[in-house]
């Protein structure tokens, strides 16, 4: 904003001058843009508003999963226009003076504009570096019930949004999912992504190890694992995003729990169950 531009020591015949001089981009009134900006962002500006929602939280870092391409917009008060601008469940709107909305009022608006599973990923990803606490007092004003009940679903241990998404799903179908499990992998100690009684899970994201040592890796920690009695699936990004390679893998997973190979039955699996941190098994399938 123009007075942004005077607060940082411009005065306000130099803010007029500058688009001419190609030193800003005017993009709508009292608005200007340097001349490196995001072209979302400009977009969001022009259509008189500020970028919101889902377009916001991608700005900010967060894992956001693939289908929202549109830009999101929270219009201004004071123009009209065809955009629908991207709101909250419930709270007074915050007056647009940034141009991008900060990120836990993206979340919140988020709510509304994502599927409930990719909201939970896109929460644990702003969980990995903050509070659980603190963000559900900081969208509370802005949250309500449907909010409330996402966050219960939320776990800032993700490592992955793969991984989220993948806990969501399992466990909205009865499986007793545990994240980031404790397990001994010969000479150290490490975590699996999830666990279902004593099948690991592996969720491998979408810039899963391009280098061979990576790779050559977790099929080492897949062979030591299996010493002690785990059993290690892998689901690939690709398999989770697409619905007929989930449903693949679902059934799979389906498959191993009702024969009941997850369960633990000799003293070895015990053991190794025991220290991965989560008591004893549970029944671990729908």
């Amino acid at each position: 904003m123009s007075r942004e531009l005077t607060e940082r020591g411009l005065d306000e015949t130099a803010v007029v001058r500058a688009p001419a001089a190609g030193d800003l981009d005017r993009l709508r009134i009292n608005w200007y843009a340097e001349r490196l900006h995001h072209p979302d962002v400009a977009t969001a500006v022009r259509a008189g508003g500020v970028l919101a929602c889902v377009s916001a939280l991608r700005l900010h870092g967060l894992w956001v999963a693939p289908g929202y391409a549109q830009v999101h917009i929270r219009r201004s008060k004071a123009l009209r226009g065809r955009i629908i601008g991207c709101r909250p469940y419930r709270g007074r709107p915050l007056p647009t003076t940034t141009a991008v909305d900060p990120v836990v009022y993206a979340l919140a608006c988020a709510a509304r504009c994502m599927t409930a599973e990719d909201w939970v990923a896109a929460c644990d990803s702003y969980l990995a570096v903050n509070d659980v606490d603190r963000l559900r007092a900081d969208i509370a004003p802005y949250g309500g019930a449907t909010v409330d009940a996402l966050l219960e679903k939320v776990d800032g241990r993700s490592q992955s949004g793969t991984e989220s998404i993948a806990r969501v799903r399992l466990r909205a179908l009865g499986f007793h999912v545990v994240t980031q499990p404790a397990v001994d992998y010969g000479i150290y100690r490490g975590h699996a992504d999830l666990r279902i009684g004593k099948l690991l899970i592996e969720c491998d994201g979408e810039r899963f190890h391009s280098r061979p040592r990576d790779r050559a890796n977790d099929h080492i920690r897949d062979r030591k694992s299996s010493v002690d009695g785990w059993a290690t699936m892998r689901v690939a990004y690709r398999q989770v995003m697409h619905a007929r390679e989930w449903d693949e893998f679902v059934e799979d997973v389906r498959a191993f729990t009702r024969a009941g190979r997850h369960r633990v039955r000799d003293r070895r699996s015990r053991d190794a169950f025991e220290r991965s941190g989560d008591g004893m098994a549970r029944r671990s399938s729908p």
